[in-house]
């Protein structure tokens, strides 16, 4: 095969693949592990993390920006995903079993792995995870028995079934009305003290039932921490919380 029939080639595969990325079946994946989340609501609960490689919203104190560029990561299939998501938990499970001297999953069988599974959440973040269709991944995710939570910026339209949503907006390019509407928890990274009446804007967009959360960026915590406990402090009739990114102190991903 000579340069030019190669060259159309990979032309050819990489239009093949966009389709599949297009369609949610394939998608970019910057890195994926089994932790505990770190914030907000579900802060302390073991989840799943999905980073999806891919964003434009360009936040300057984005501390994954390495996530930016979707080209630069592998692109899977929704099946292998998912696949990797119930190895590695159950890998974690197995290991801790056996350290303990208790049953192991091989004498207790599939189904007991299947059940160790079962309402475990799957958090889909990025990058900016809304750029993707995430119809096929979700679908999957929920056949094998997840919880599927999503952190997006809100900027793009939601797509498949998410069963918790947090927006954490951005300056740079705004959520849509229609998602933050819709969100579950409202995660809002304090940078300086205009931030505060920022926060309260976008406070005002969600539902009642949302959760609150003010969040200071790494970064700035020492200089911010002490504003932000006097603010909820003097608010204590909102129903903001305090929140710290509990995994950095703990040293886990």
């Amino acid at each position: 095969m000579d340069t030019k029939d190669r060259m159309s080639e990979v032309a050819v595969e990489r239009a093949e693949l966009q389709i599949q990325i297009d369609a949610g079946k394939s998608l970019p994946v910057m890195e994926a592990f089994y932790t505990l989340q770190g914030e907000g609501n579900y802060q302390g609960r073991a989840a799943y993390f999905i980073r999806l490689g891919g964003c434009d919203v360009g936040c300057v104190w984005c501390d994954v920006k390495e996530s930016w560029d979707a080209e630069l990561h592998p692109v899977k299939t929704v099946e292998q995903i998912v696949q990797d998501a119930i190895q590695e938990i159950l890998s974690d499970i197995k290991a801790a079993e056996i350290a303990s001297g208790a049953e192991s999953m091989e004498a207790l069988g599939d189904a007991a792995g299947t059940d160790m599974i079962r309402g475990c959440i799957v958090v889909v973040t990025g990058g900016e995870p809304l750029m993707y269709e995430l119809g096929p991944l979700t679908k999957a995710l929920h056949a094998a028995g997840f919880r599927v939570h999503i952190e997006t910026s809100g900027a793009y339209p939601l797509s498949g079934e998410i069963d918790w949503v947090c927006v954490s907006p951005k300056k740079f390019k705004a959520p849509l009305p229609e998602v933050i509407s819709r969100a579950q928890e409202l995660k809002v990274v304090v940078f300086n003290k205009s931030d505060f009446l920022w926060a309260e804007q976008h406070a005002a967009q969600v539902s009642p039932d949302c959760k609150l959360y003010l969040q200071p960026e790494w970064s700035k915590e020492k200089q911010m921490l002490p504003l932000m406990i006097d603010y909820v402090k003097t608010h204590p009739l909102s129903t903001w919380s305090l929140c710290v990114q509990v995994h950095k102190y703990i040293n886990v991903p």
